[in-house]
Protein backbone atom coordinates (compact mmCIF):
# COMPACT_ATOMS: atom_id res chain seq x y z
CA UNK A 1 0.00 0.00 0.00
CA UNK A 2 2.87 2.35 0.94
CA UNK A 3 4.73 1.52 -2.28
CA UNK A 4 1.61 2.33 -4.27
CA UNK A 5 1.29 5.65 -2.45
CA UNK A 6 4.90 6.66 -3.07
CA UNK A 7 4.70 5.61 -6.70
CA UNK A 8 1.58 7.75 -7.13
CA UNK A 9 3.27 10.74 -5.52
CA UNK A 10 6.35 10.26 -7.68
CA UNK A 11 4.21 10.15 -10.83
CA UNK A 12 2.40 13.31 -9.82
CA UNK A 13 5.74 15.09 -9.34
CA UNK A 14 6.92 13.97 -12.78
CA UNK A 15 3.67 15.13 -14.38
CA UNK A 16 3.96 18.48 -12.61
CA UNK A 17 7.52 18.96 -13.81
CA UNK A 18 6.53 18.02 -17.34
CA UNK A 19 3.66 20.46 -17.22
CA UNK A 20 5.92 23.25 -15.95
CA UNK A 21 8.42 22.52 -18.71
CA UNK A 22 5.60 22.57 -21.25
CA UNK A 23 4.40 25.94 -19.93
CA UNK A 24 7.95 27.33 -20.02
CA UNK A 25 8.43 26.05 -23.58
CA UNK A 26 5.09 27.52 -24.65
CA UNK A 27 5.97 30.88 -23.09
CA UNK A 28 9.38 30.78 -24.76
CA UNK A 29 7.81 29.94 -28.14
CA UNK A 30 5.33 32.82 -27.77
CA UNK A 31 8.15 35.24 -26.90
CA UNK A 32 10.17 34.10 -29.92
CA UNK A 33 7.08 34.43 -32.14
CA UNK A 34 6.36 37.93 -30.85
CA UNK A 35 9.99 38.95 -31.22
CA UNK A 36 9.94 37.66 -34.80
CA UNK A 37 6.93 39.86 -35.51
CA UNK A 38 8.67 42.97 -34.18
CA UNK A 39 11.81 42.17 -36.18
CA UNK A 40 9.96 41.87 -39.51
CA UNK A 41 10.94 44.91 -41.55
CA UNK A 42 9.83 46.71 -44.68
CA UNK A 43 12.79 45.12 -46.43
CA UNK A 44 11.37 41.69 -45.59
CA UNK A 45 7.82 42.32 -46.77
CA UNK A 46 8.01 44.71 -49.72
CA UNK A 47 8.32 42.75 -52.94
CA UNK A 48 7.49 39.53 -51.10
CA UNK A 49 4.47 37.75 -52.71
CA UNK A 50 3.61 36.20 -49.35
CA UNK A 51 2.74 39.71 -48.15
CA UNK A 52 0.01 40.99 -50.46
CA UNK A 53 -0.72 44.72 -50.13
CA UNK A 54 -3.88 46.80 -50.50
CA UNK A 55 -5.14 50.35 -49.96
CA UNK A 56 -7.72 50.46 -47.19
CA UNK A 57 -10.42 52.84 -46.07
CA UNK A 58 -13.19 51.55 -43.85
CA UNK A 59 -15.66 54.42 -44.28
CA UNK A 60 -19.27 53.33 -44.70
CA UNK A 61 -21.12 56.63 -45.13
CA UNK A 62 -20.94 59.75 -47.31
CA UNK A 63 -19.34 61.78 -44.52
CA UNK A 64 -15.96 60.93 -43.03
CA UNK A 65 -17.10 62.51 -39.78
CA UNK A 66 -18.87 59.17 -39.30
CA UNK A 67 -15.82 57.15 -38.37
CA UNK A 68 -16.02 53.35 -38.52
CA UNK A 69 -15.84 51.75 -35.09
CA UNK A 70 -12.93 49.61 -33.95
CA UNK A 71 -15.22 46.59 -34.21
CA UNK A 72 -16.11 47.44 -37.82
CA UNK A 73 -12.44 47.86 -38.66
CA UNK A 74 -11.66 44.50 -37.10
CA UNK A 75 -14.36 42.87 -39.23
CA UNK A 76 -12.77 44.35 -42.36
CA UNK A 77 -9.27 43.35 -41.33
CA UNK A 78 -10.33 39.75 -40.75
CA UNK A 79 -11.77 39.66 -44.27
CA UNK A 80 -8.57 41.05 -45.77
CA UNK A 81 -6.40 38.73 -43.71
CA UNK A 82 -8.44 35.75 -44.91
CA UNK A 83 -7.70 36.67 -48.53
CA UNK A 84 -3.96 36.86 -47.91
CA UNK A 85 -3.53 40.61 -47.40
CA UNK A 86 -0.69 41.39 -45.02
CA UNK A 87 0.09 45.07 -45.70
CA UNK A 88 -2.39 47.95 -45.63
CA UNK A 89 -1.94 51.45 -46.93
CA UNK A 90 -3.58 54.41 -45.15
CA UNK A 91 -3.54 58.04 -46.28
CA UNK A 92 -3.62 60.59 -43.49
CA UNK A 93 -3.34 61.06 -39.73
CA UNK A 94 -5.36 64.24 -39.40
CA UNK A 95 -6.62 64.75 -35.82
CA UNK A 96 -10.26 65.13 -36.83
CA UNK A 97 -10.04 61.85 -38.80
CA UNK A 98 -8.62 59.17 -36.48
CA UNK A 99 -9.15 56.40 -39.02
CA UNK A 100 -5.47 55.43 -39.37
CA UNK A 101 -4.89 55.47 -35.61
CA UNK A 102 -7.97 53.30 -35.15
CA UNK A 103 -6.78 50.87 -37.84
CA UNK A 104 -3.50 50.47 -35.99
CA UNK A 105 -5.32 49.88 -32.71
CA UNK A 106 -7.64 47.36 -34.38
CA UNK A 107 -4.63 45.44 -35.72
CA UNK A 108 -3.00 45.61 -32.29
CA UNK A 109 -6.09 44.13 -30.66
CA UNK A 110 -6.42 41.38 -33.27
CA UNK A 111 -2.77 40.40 -32.78
CA UNK A 112 -3.37 40.12 -29.03
CA UNK A 113 -6.50 38.04 -29.57
CA UNK A 114 -4.90 35.70 -32.12
CA UNK A 115 -1.15 35.28 -32.39
CA UNK A 116 -1.51 33.99 -35.95
CA UNK A 117 -2.94 37.33 -37.10
CA UNK A 118 -0.28 39.21 -39.05
CA UNK A 119 -0.77 42.66 -40.59
CA UNK A 120 1.49 45.64 -41.26
CA UNK A 121 0.86 49.21 -42.36
CA UNK A 122 2.25 51.76 -44.78
CA UNK A 123 1.20 54.87 -42.88
CA UNK A 124 0.39 57.92 -44.97
CA UNK A 125 0.98 61.53 -43.89
CA UNK A 126 -1.07 63.94 -46.01
CA UNK A 127 0.85 66.89 -47.47
CA UNK A 128 -0.76 70.08 -48.81
CA UNK A 129 0.24 73.44 -50.23
CA UNK A 130 -0.76 76.78 -48.70
CA UNK A 131 -4.49 77.55 -49.15
CA UNK A 132 -5.30 73.97 -50.21
CA UNK A 133 -9.00 73.08 -50.05
CA UNK A 134 -10.03 76.68 -49.30
CA UNK A 135 -11.69 79.47 -51.30
CA UNK A 136 -8.25 81.06 -51.70
CA UNK A 137 -5.92 80.39 -54.60
CA UNK A 138 -3.58 77.46 -53.80
CA UNK A 139 0.06 78.54 -53.53
CA UNK A 140 1.98 75.54 -54.82
CA UNK A 141 5.36 77.02 -53.90
CA UNK A 142 4.61 77.27 -50.16
CA UNK A 143 3.51 74.40 -48.00
CA UNK A 144 0.57 74.30 -45.63
CA UNK A 145 1.19 74.85 -41.93
CA UNK A 146 -0.69 71.62 -41.22
CA UNK A 147 2.10 69.50 -42.71
CA UNK A 148 4.29 69.74 -39.60
CA UNK A 149 1.55 68.34 -37.36
CA UNK A 150 0.79 65.59 -39.85
CA UNK A 151 4.41 64.41 -39.80
CA UNK A 152 4.55 64.61 -36.00
CA UNK A 153 1.44 62.47 -35.64
CA UNK A 154 2.82 59.90 -38.07
CA UNK A 155 6.01 59.70 -36.01
CA UNK A 156 4.03 59.24 -32.81
CA UNK A 157 2.00 56.40 -34.29
CA UNK A 158 5.08 54.71 -35.78
CA UNK A 159 6.70 54.76 -32.35
CA UNK A 160 3.53 53.59 -30.59
CA UNK A 161 3.04 50.64 -32.95
CA UNK A 162 6.55 49.72 -34.20
CA UNK A 163 5.50 46.10 -34.70
CA UNK A 164 2.85 47.26 -37.20
CA UNK A 165 4.02 50.45 -38.94
CA UNK A 166 6.78 49.50 -41.37
CA UNK A 167 6.61 52.41 -43.85
CA UNK A 168 5.75 56.11 -43.64
CA UNK A 169 4.66 57.70 -46.94
CA UNK A 170 5.11 61.48 -47.10
CA UNK A 171 2.22 62.73 -49.22
CA UNK A 172 -0.21 61.13 -51.64
CA UNK A 173 -0.10 62.37 -55.24
CA UNK A 174 1.26 65.54 -53.68
CA UNK A 175 3.72 66.46 -56.45
CA UNK A 176 1.70 65.82 -59.61
CA UNK A 177 0.43 68.98 -61.25
CA UNK A 178 -3.06 67.67 -62.00
CA UNK A 179 -3.67 67.59 -58.21
CA UNK A 180 -4.47 71.27 -58.64
CA UNK A 181 -6.17 71.72 -55.27
CA UNK A 182 -3.13 70.91 -53.15
CA UNK A 183 0.09 69.82 -54.89
CA UNK A 184 3.48 71.00 -53.64
CA UNK A 185 6.94 71.21 -55.13
CA UNK A 186 9.30 68.23 -54.64
CA UNK A 187 11.38 70.31 -52.20
CA UNK A 188 8.55 70.09 -49.65
CA UNK A 189 8.41 66.30 -49.83
CA UNK A 190 12.22 66.18 -49.72
CA UNK A 191 12.25 68.34 -46.61
CA UNK A 192 10.00 65.96 -44.67
CA UNK A 193 11.65 62.80 -46.01
CA UNK A 194 15.02 64.14 -44.83
CA UNK A 195 13.46 65.05 -41.48
CA UNK A 196 12.23 61.49 -40.96
CA UNK A 197 15.53 60.00 -42.08
CA UNK A 198 17.28 62.22 -39.53
CA UNK A 199 14.98 60.94 -36.79
CA UNK A 200 16.04 57.41 -37.74
CA UNK A 201 19.71 58.38 -37.52
CA UNK A 202 19.12 59.84 -34.05
CA UNK A 203 17.23 56.75 -32.82
CA UNK A 204 13.93 58.65 -32.59
CA UNK A 205 12.42 56.29 -35.16
CA UNK A 206 13.25 52.68 -35.91
CA UNK A 207 16.19 52.39 -38.27
CA UNK A 208 14.27 49.65 -40.08
CA UNK A 209 11.32 51.94 -40.84
CA UNK A 210 11.27 52.81 -44.54
CA UNK A 211 10.39 56.30 -45.78
CA UNK A 212 8.87 57.05 -49.17
CA UNK A 213 6.40 59.29 -50.97
CA UNK A 214 3.54 57.78 -52.96
CA UNK A 215 2.88 59.61 -56.20
CA UNK A 216 1.87 59.45 -59.83
CA UNK A 217 4.31 57.79 -62.25
CA UNK A 218 5.00 61.17 -63.88
CA UNK A 219 6.12 62.67 -60.56
CA UNK A 220 8.83 60.00 -60.38
CA UNK A 221 10.28 60.85 -63.79
CA UNK A 222 8.25 58.37 -65.83
CA UNK A 223 6.49 61.00 -67.94
CA UNK A 224 7.00 64.62 -68.92
CA UNK A 225 10.52 66.02 -68.85
CA UNK A 226 9.32 68.96 -66.73
CA UNK A 227 9.21 66.71 -63.67
CA UNK A 228 12.85 65.67 -63.98
CA UNK A 229 14.46 68.24 -61.71
CA UNK A 230 17.45 68.35 -59.37
CA UNK A 231 15.04 68.33 -56.43
CA UNK A 232 13.47 65.12 -57.70
CA UNK A 233 16.93 63.57 -58.07
CA UNK A 234 17.65 64.44 -54.44
CA UNK A 235 14.32 62.99 -53.37
CA UNK A 236 15.00 59.71 -55.17
CA UNK A 237 18.27 59.42 -53.30
CA UNK A 238 16.61 60.31 -49.98
CA UNK A 239 13.71 57.82 -49.95
CA UNK A 240 14.19 54.17 -49.04
CA UNK A 241 12.16 53.13 -52.07
CA UNK A 242 9.92 54.69 -54.71
CA UNK A 243 6.14 54.25 -54.49
CA UNK A 244 4.55 54.98 -57.88
CA UNK A 245 0.93 55.06 -59.08
CA UNK A 246 -0.30 53.79 -62.42
CA UNK A 247 -3.90 53.94 -63.67
CA UNK A 248 -4.65 52.57 -67.13
CA UNK A 249 -8.30 52.89 -66.11
CA UNK A 250 -8.10 56.68 -65.99
CA UNK A 251 -6.06 56.72 -69.16
CA UNK A 252 -8.90 55.13 -71.11
CA UNK A 253 -10.14 58.74 -71.04
CA UNK A 254 -6.99 60.87 -70.83
CA UNK A 255 -4.55 58.90 -72.98
CA UNK A 256 -6.68 56.37 -74.78
CA UNK A 257 -4.58 55.10 -77.69
CA UNK A 258 -4.12 51.70 -76.04
CA UNK A 259 -7.89 51.47 -75.48
CA UNK A 260 -8.77 51.72 -79.17
CA UNK A 261 -9.75 48.34 -80.65
CA UNK A 262 -7.53 47.45 -83.63
CA UNK A 263 -9.27 46.69 -86.91
CA UNK A 264 -7.88 43.15 -86.75
CA UNK A 265 -9.79 42.54 -83.49
CA UNK A 266 -13.19 43.81 -84.58
CA UNK A 267 -14.31 40.42 -85.90
CA UNK A 268 -13.78 38.76 -82.52
CA UNK A 269 -16.46 38.06 -79.93
CA UNK A 270 -17.21 40.72 -77.32
CA UNK A 271 -15.44 38.71 -74.64
CA UNK A 272 -12.36 38.21 -76.82
CA UNK A 273 -12.19 41.94 -77.61
CA UNK A 274 -12.46 42.87 -73.93
CA UNK A 275 -9.90 40.24 -72.92
CA UNK A 276 -7.37 41.63 -75.41
CA UNK A 277 -8.14 45.21 -74.36
CA UNK A 278 -7.27 44.33 -70.77
CA UNK A 279 -3.99 42.79 -71.86
CA UNK A 280 -3.17 46.14 -73.44
CA UNK A 281 -4.20 47.87 -70.19
CA UNK A 282 -1.73 45.78 -68.23
CA UNK A 283 0.96 46.48 -70.83
CA UNK A 284 0.23 50.20 -70.38
CA UNK A 285 0.89 49.90 -66.63
CA UNK A 286 4.02 47.84 -67.25
CA UNK A 287 5.35 50.52 -69.58
CA UNK A 288 4.80 53.27 -67.00
CA UNK A 289 6.62 51.14 -64.42
CA UNK A 290 9.45 50.55 -66.92
CA UNK A 291 9.78 54.29 -67.57
CA UNK A 292 9.86 55.15 -63.86
CA UNK A 293 12.36 52.37 -63.20
CA UNK A 294 14.68 53.55 -65.98
CA UNK A 295 14.73 57.10 -64.65
CA UNK A 296 15.03 56.16 -60.97
CA UNK A 297 17.82 53.65 -61.67
CA UNK A 298 19.70 56.31 -63.63
CA UNK A 299 19.76 58.38 -60.43
CA UNK A 300 20.22 55.59 -57.88
CA UNK A 301 20.67 52.05 -59.18
CA UNK A 302 20.04 50.57 -55.71
CA UNK A 303 16.53 51.97 -55.36
CA UNK A 304 13.56 49.60 -55.58
CA UNK A 305 10.24 50.65 -57.11
CA UNK A 306 6.88 49.39 -55.89
CA UNK A 307 3.32 50.24 -56.95
CA UNK A 308 1.62 52.39 -54.34
CA UNK A 309 -1.69 52.48 -56.20
CA UNK A 310 -3.44 50.97 -59.15
CA UNK A 311 -7.03 49.86 -59.62
CA UNK A 312 -10.15 49.56 -61.77
CA UNK A 313 -13.63 50.88 -60.94
CA UNK A 314 -16.85 48.91 -61.44
CA UNK A 315 -19.45 51.70 -61.78
CA UNK A 316 -19.19 55.07 -63.54
CA UNK A 317 -21.67 57.54 -64.97
CA UNK A 318 -18.86 59.84 -66.11
CA UNK A 319 -15.74 59.67 -68.27
CA UNK A 320 -15.39 55.90 -67.93
CA UNK A 321 -19.02 54.78 -68.20
CA UNK A 322 -21.37 54.04 -71.11
CA UNK A 323 -21.24 57.61 -72.41
CA UNK A 324 -17.48 57.73 -72.00
CA UNK A 325 -14.68 55.24 -72.60
CA UNK A 326 -16.82 52.28 -71.41
CA UNK A 327 -13.97 50.90 -69.33
CA UNK A 328 -16.08 50.24 -66.27
CA UNK A 329 -17.45 46.92 -65.06
CA UNK A 330 -16.61 44.03 -62.75
CA UNK A 331 -15.40 41.73 -65.51
CA UNK A 332 -12.70 44.17 -66.58
CA UNK A 333 -11.83 44.79 -62.93
CA UNK A 334 -11.41 41.06 -62.44
CA UNK A 335 -9.09 40.69 -65.42
CA UNK A 336 -7.00 43.66 -64.34
CA UNK A 337 -6.74 42.55 -60.71
CA UNK A 338 -5.69 39.02 -61.61
CA UNK A 339 -3.12 40.05 -64.22
CA UNK A 340 -1.70 42.82 -62.02
CA UNK A 341 -1.24 40.44 -59.09
CA UNK A 342 0.36 37.80 -61.31
CA UNK A 343 2.80 40.25 -62.89
CA UNK A 344 3.83 42.03 -59.68
CA UNK A 345 4.15 38.83 -57.65
CA UNK A 346 6.32 37.23 -60.34
CA UNK A 347 8.61 40.27 -60.42
CA UNK A 348 8.97 40.95 -56.67
CA UNK A 349 6.96 44.17 -56.86
CA UNK A 350 4.60 45.10 -54.05
CA UNK A 351 1.25 46.29 -55.39
CA UNK A 352 -0.98 48.26 -53.04
CA UNK A 353 -4.10 47.53 -55.03
CA UNK A 354 -6.73 50.28 -54.85
CA UNK A 355 -8.83 49.40 -53.01
CA UNK A 356 -10.32 46.98 -50.50
CA UNK A 357 -13.89 48.28 -50.09
CA UNK A 358 -16.12 50.72 -51.92
CA UNK A 359 -16.28 54.10 -50.15
CA UNK A 360 -19.08 56.53 -50.91
CA UNK A 361 -17.64 59.71 -49.35
CA UNK A 362 -15.24 60.25 -52.24
CA UNK A 363 -17.95 61.51 -54.59
CA UNK A 364 -20.73 61.97 -52.06
CA UNK A 365 -23.01 63.98 -54.37
CA UNK A 366 -22.78 61.45 -57.21
CA UNK A 367 -23.63 57.92 -56.09
CA UNK A 368 -22.49 56.44 -59.43
CA UNK A 369 -19.22 58.35 -59.56
CA UNK A 370 -16.31 56.03 -60.31
CA UNK A 371 -14.30 57.12 -57.25
CA UNK A 372 -16.92 55.46 -55.06
CA UNK A 373 -16.55 52.07 -56.71
CA UNK A 374 -12.94 50.91 -56.81
CA UNK A 375 -13.38 48.32 -54.04
CA UNK A 376 -13.04 44.56 -54.34
CA UNK A 377 -15.96 44.46 -51.92
CA UNK A 378 -19.15 46.52 -52.09
CA UNK A 379 -20.28 48.60 -49.12
CA UNK A 380 -22.47 45.68 -48.00
CA UNK A 381 -19.54 43.31 -48.16
CA UNK A 382 -20.47 41.59 -51.41
CA UNK A 383 -17.43 40.09 -53.11
CA UNK A 384 -16.98 41.46 -56.63
CA UNK A 385 -15.91 39.32 -59.57
CA UNK A 386 -12.12 39.52 -58.91
CA UNK A 387 -12.53 37.55 -55.67
CA UNK A 388 -15.46 35.24 -56.48
CA UNK A 389 -12.97 32.37 -56.40
CA UNK A 390 -12.19 33.14 -52.75
CA UNK A 391 -15.87 32.87 -51.87
CA UNK A 392 -15.90 29.47 -53.62
CA UNK A 393 -12.99 28.38 -51.44
CA UNK A 394 -15.00 29.22 -48.33
CA UNK A 395 -12.43 31.53 -46.78
CA UNK A 396 -15.12 34.05 -45.79
CA UNK A 397 -17.61 31.48 -44.48
CA UNK A 398 -17.40 32.58 -40.84
CA UNK A 399 -16.89 36.29 -41.55
CA UNK A 400 -19.28 39.19 -42.03
CA UNK A 401 -19.37 42.90 -42.76
CA UNK A 402 -21.89 44.90 -40.75
CA UNK A 403 -23.93 41.75 -40.18
CA UNK A 404 -23.88 40.70 -43.85
CA UNK A 405 -22.46 37.35 -44.89
CA UNK A 406 -20.01 37.52 -47.78
CA UNK A 407 -21.75 36.63 -51.03
CA UNK A 408 -20.87 37.10 -54.67
CA UNK A 409 -22.21 40.00 -56.69
CA UNK A 410 -24.61 39.01 -59.49
CA UNK A 411 -25.40 35.97 -57.32
CA UNK A 412 -22.26 34.48 -58.79
CA UNK A 413 -23.76 34.26 -62.29
CA UNK A 414 -21.05 35.09 -64.84
CA UNK A 415 -23.51 35.28 -67.74
CA UNK A 416 -25.48 37.97 -65.88
CA UNK A 417 -22.27 39.88 -65.19
CA UNK A 418 -21.19 39.73 -68.83
CA UNK A 419 -24.47 41.34 -69.92
CA UNK A 420 -23.29 44.50 -68.13
CA UNK A 421 -19.96 44.50 -69.99
CA UNK A 422 -19.47 47.05 -72.77
CA UNK A 423 -16.88 47.07 -75.52
CA UNK A 424 -14.30 49.87 -75.43
CA UNK A 425 -15.86 52.95 -76.97
CA UNK A 426 -13.77 53.55 -80.09
CA UNK A 427 -16.02 56.45 -81.16
CA UNK A 428 -15.70 58.24 -77.84
CA UNK A 429 -14.56 61.86 -78.06
CA UNK A 430 -13.29 63.27 -74.78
Amino acid sequence: MKNTFFISVFCLILLSLASCKSDVDATKDTQIYQQKRVSVTAKDILGNPDYLAISYGGYRTKDRANQPTIQQLKEDLKLLHAMGIRILRTYNVQPQLPHAANVLEAIHQLKNEDESFEMYVMLGAWIDCLNAWTDKTPNHNIESEQNKGEIERAVQLANKYPEIVKVIAVGNEAMVNWAASYYVQPKVILKWVNHLQKLKENNKLSKDLWITSSDDFSSWGGGAESYKTKELESLIRAVDYVSMHTYPYHNTHYNSDFWTVPESDKGLTKKQIVDKSMIRALDFAKNQYKNVSAYVKSIDSTKSIHIGETGWATISNGHYGFNGSRATDEYKQGLYYKSMREWTNANSISCFYFEAFDEQWKDAKNESGSENHFGLFTLKGEAKYPIWNLVDKGIFSDLKRDGNSIKKTYEGNLDSLLVAVNLPNTDYKK
